[in-house]
């Protein structure tokens, strides 16, 4: 599946727009990136979002993931 990098993850990946990636879940998906790219292995553990067709989730990484769903990974947001 086709992962695109926003912000300051695209950054840390070397700019690098999106990555092709392996997983059923959000938490394979997160490991699969770790894997992938380990400079992302700190940014991920503080926390980032996950956008799988335009739902946002922040904290369910056993969610499932589409055939085909359009998924961007998104530095942490902030707010209250």
């Amino acid at each position: 599946m086709k992962v695109f990098l926003s912000g300051s993850i695209k950054s840390v990946a070397g700019g690098r727009e999106a990555l092709e990636l392996e997983a059923k879940t959000i938490h394979q998906l997160l490991q699969a990136l770790e894997r992938e790219v380990p400079a992302l292995a700190s940014q991920i553990e503080q926390g980032v979002a996950v956008s799988i067709d335009g739902q946002i989730f922040r904290d369910d990484w056993f969610q499932k993931i589409p055939l085909g769903a359009e998924i961007f990974i998104l530095p942490k947001l902030a707010g209250g």
